[in-house]
């Protein structure tokens, strides 16, 4: 029997999502939960890895079992077993042409910042503060160059392992609430630290620091020196991933949870 699940989660204590050897991961207290009610040995495949301190509402994943469990004891049962800031969020049995990673056409993350002069004492871990006012709409306008298929690699960490640097974004769009500033993406698949990158410049051109001609500038150099600093890993989310509607496969909501 095959398996997706549904995973959030706060990256602030976790080296990401991928297990690593010397240092707490999601995948690993996922898998090590999801074992102890299969009683047997469970490993899991996402739809997007993220990196350290990165958050996540909608990360699907999926596991095959020989196991006999319903969903509601795969559900609440690996709850039990997983730190207050992991939770899954949902389950549903597929069949065995899905794959959490492969069958997905579209990811899509919101990066989150709080801009106003004085830090948040409760939110310091969850978004990205930014003392300076930003100009949203200077930023939406600059954010535009990007949608369409390019060449990102202005925008790609240079210990990026991805065999080339062409992907295609459907959308962006930078907007406020109050004080909070929302950058939202979706392309089809993300560099290593791509939306941080793109979240850097677009900052640096919400502070009149830079023109909004700037991001185009940067797409056609193709090189990351010329670009900004990487925005940082807190106010970074990943939201949802975007399958074939056969599947079925749930969408989180960002009204639920992230101050809309």
């Amino acid at each position: 029997m095959k398996w997706a699940l549904g995973v959030e989660y706060l990256g602030k204590h976790y080296c990401g999502w991928q297990r690593q050897h010397h240092c707490d991961s999601v995948q690993a207290f996922v898998e090590r939960a999801l074992s102890r009610i299969a009683a047997e040995s469970i490993e899991v495949v996402c739809a997007g890895r993220t990196d350290t301190g990165v958050n996540a509402i909608g990360q699907v994943i999926h596991f095959e079992t020989p196991v006999e469990r319903s969903e509601r004891s795969w559900l609440e049962g690996v709850n039990t077993h997983l730190p207050a800031d992991i939770r899954i969020s949902w389950v549903k049995r597929v069949g065995k042409d899905f794959h959490a990673r492969f069958s997905a056409f579209a990811r899509q993350y919101r990066y989150v910042i709080f801009n106003r002069p004085v830090r948040s004492a409760v939110l310091s871990d969850r978004v990205t503060w930014e003392r300076k006012p930003l100009d949203e709409t200077l930023m939406h306008q600059a954010a535009q160059a990007l949608v369409g298929e390019f060449d990102f690699s202005s925008f790609r960490a240079a210990q990026c392992q991805a065999s080339h640097a062409r992907r295609e974004i459907d959308f962006v769009k930078v907007t406020r609430r109050g004080d909070f500033v929302f950058i939202d993406i979706k392309a089809n698949a993300f560099l290593h630290h791509m939306v941080r990158n793109i979240a850097g410049t677009l900052m640096q051109v919400g502070r009149v620091d830079a023109p909004v001609e700037w991001v185009a500038d940067l797409l056609v150099l193709q090189d990351r020196t010329k670009a900004t600093i990487t925005a940082p890993a807190t106010g970074l989310y990943f939201v949802n991933a975007f399958y074939p509607q056969e599947f079925a496969i749930p969408q989180a909501s960002l009204n639920e949870v992230l101050w809309q």
